[in-house]
Order: C-alpha cells, then sequence, then structure tokens
C-alpha cells in the first residue's frame, strides 16, 4: 500500500471512529424512560460516581453501544482503572467492557 493511501485512510479510520463514539453518546436516559443502552450508561455512570477515588464526578466518560461499555478518561493510578472497569463489568445489561481509560502516573 502507498504511503498517500495509508496517510488517506487513517484520518478516515479517525473520523469514523468519533463519528461512532458521538452517536452512541447521545441516548441518555430521560424522566420518560430509557432504552437498554441509555439504561446501561445512566446505571454504570452512578456507580463511578459513588466512587470519589476515581476523580470528580463524570471524569470518566461513559458510552454503551449493543451492550458494550465504553470507557474513557484519567484517572491517577492502575488501581483506579481497574476499578471503573471492576464497576462497569458488575453492571446489569453489561455484555462487554472496552476500557480505554488513561492513567496519568
Amino acid at each position: 500500500m502507498t504511503n498517500s493511501k495509508l496517510r488517506f485512510r487513517f484520518p478516515l479510520a479517525i473520523a469514523l471512529v468519533t463519528a461512532s463514539a458521538a452517536a452512541v453518546a447521545h441516548g441518555k436516559c430521560e424522566s420518560g424512560g430509557c432504552s437498554g443502552d441509555a439504561k446501561i450508561t445512566t446505571s454504570v455512570e452512578a456507580l463511578l460516581d459513588r466512587h470519589p477515588d476515581l476523580g470528580a464526578p463524570h471524569s470518566i466518560t461513559v458510552q454503551t453501544r449493543a451492550g458494550v461499555v465504553y470507557l474513557y478518561g484519567e484517572v491517577s493510578t492502575g488501581l483506579e482503572r481497574e476499578t471503573a472497569e471492576s464497576l462497569a463489568e458488575e453492571t446489569p445489561g453489561v455484555a462487554r467492557v472496552v476500557d480505554s481509560i488513561f492513567v496519568s502516573h
């Protein structure tokens, strides 16, 4: 594959991933009810927010698509990252967790 094709495909791949993540984030729980994924997202966010050692509330972004939970954000230690992943895995309805949390130290 030529270098110019790679230069074109990499930004395209990044754009597609970003668009997919934005679509996943769209369905939040409202007072009128929730889709299954929105309910999972809300439940995981609530569990994470109950653990102040993971940082400020909503410091870890949670997105759910087809029962797969995606975690993004930054924590201070590997233990905090493991805690966030475990909490998400224990949430009812979660099929799998994709952990993209960055450990800063």
